[in-house]
């Protein structure tokens, strides 16, 4: 790889970790001041430092979202954290069955003073 290859390799790495990441806050804080109109697209854009075909899309996004909302679709994707969160409480639901089961067993067995064959 030539050292012109090589530097630009490492620009577009920087370029990808330093890359702002907006919150669904801010973007709808940006979109909602494009569409009141007080100032032009590009020179929002400008200011907040994002592609003008970056606003379009949010833009596009935000005001689907609302017609859907609107017609009574409030069907949504869960977010990543959703559900590794439920995941993990359905872990510990599934552990809590196991566990309750398993004392169940000990119960009747000590209950019937048999052994686990005849309990079951």
């Amino acid at each position: 790889m030539s050292k012109k290859k090589k530097a630009e390799s490492i620009v577009r790495e920087i370029r990808r970790k330093t890359r702002k990441k907006y919150s669904s806050e801010e973007k709808i804080r940006i979109v909602l001041e494009g569409l009141r109109g007080e100032e032009s697209i590009a020179a929002l854009c400008r200011r907040e430092g994002i592609n003008p075909n970056l606003y379009y899309k949010w833009s596009k996004e935000f005001l689907e979202a609302g017609k859907r909302r609107l017609t009574g679709d409030t069907k949504r994707q869960a977010t990543s954290t959703e559900v590794t969160g439920l995941r993990q409480e359905n872990k510990q639901l599934k552990e809590l069955v196991a566990d309750l089961s398993l004392k169940n067993v000990v119960l009747k067995k000590s209950l019937a003073g048999t052994d686990l064959d005849e309990a079951e």
